[in-house]
């Protein structure tokens, strides 16, 4: 069955007044827009800046919350200091999101607001997320996972609204690019974001640069892995990636999956 704009506002006009977790991605923008439209009496978004999120992706956070006529408050984390976090095991995600989002119900609370959202929806519930339990246990809802709105409900519903994240490819944190068990430091994730920006620009919105050391992995869609063999841009990508500071880069000949550094939880293979 198709969803509609009226399951997901059936739910927020519940809601007096709420703060909403926003990276300024699809689900997020989508949430935030829909809140704004059932015009509850206090509305805030609050986005928390760290070593895992691109700059870019603060900025433009801030212009889309702006663009939808919310208050925005962009808060910052050293995420790195956390050791919990930095010894990058399986569970790095619930001590990140524990807190990230502690901090995300601290600065509501002191402003007045106890109603917490953030914008899971039902194809993450599929996937390895130890971050969801964290966000639980902080009480903070999930209306689009609860209302059953899949990543393409939203992008379909976003486009209804004119919203410009209808179509922006899928996010993740830099983190999510260095294999479990490795300690993430500041200087991988700068290049990764490098490297990602590098192919962007070249035209490959979808894209990942796993990162194994000083080895580059390369993950663009599917339908354009066909594309990056092409030998011109395999020799461009080659020199950028030993400038940037890779030594070796190779192309997943499968090409992007979300979730895929989870497969080895489940295979116990890297």
């Amino acid at each position: 069955m198709l969803k509609n704009l009226k399951d997901i506002e059936k739910q927020l006009t519940k809601l007096s007044s709420f703060a909403v977790a926003f990276s300024g991605g699809v689900d997020s923008s989508f949430l935030l827009a829909v809140a704004k439209k059932v015009n509850p009496e206090k509305l805030l978004a609050i986005t928390v800046s760290s070593q895992f999120v691109p700059k870019r992706e603060i900025e433009s956070a801030k212009r889309i919350a702006s663009s939808i006529g919310v208050e925005h408050i962009c808060l910052n984390v050293d995420i790195l200091e956390n050791e919990d976090v930095a010894r990058n095991t399986t569970q790095r995600c619930y001590y990140c999101k524990k807190q990230l989002f502690s901090l995300i119900r601290q600065t509501a609370e002191n402003l007045g607001i106890s109603t917490l959202l953030h914008a899971v929806n039902l194809d993450d519930l599929k996937d390895f997320r130890p971050g969801l339990k964290a966000s639980k246990e902080l009480g903070f809802l999930s209306p689009l996972a609860d209302a059953e709105f899949t990543k393409s409900d939203i992008r379909r519903l976003s486009k209804e609204l004119d919203l410009e994240t209808w179509d922006k490819p899928s996010q993740s944190c830099l983190a999510t690019r260095i294999p479990y068990n490795i300690k993430i430091k500041y200087e991988p994730l700068v290049m990764v974001d490098k490297a990602e920006v590098f192919l962007q620009n070249l035209g490959f919105a979808q894209v990942r640069v796993r990162c194994h050391g000083k080895s580059a992995r390369i993950e663009v869609a599917p339908e354009l892995v066909e594309t990056i063999f092409n030998k011109e841009i395999r020799q461009k990508i080659s020199i950028a990636f030993i400038k940037i500071g890779f030594e070796h880069t190779s192309i997943d000949i499968d090409g992007y999956k979300t979730g895929k550094m989870n497969s080895q939880i489940f295979t116990g293979k890297p």
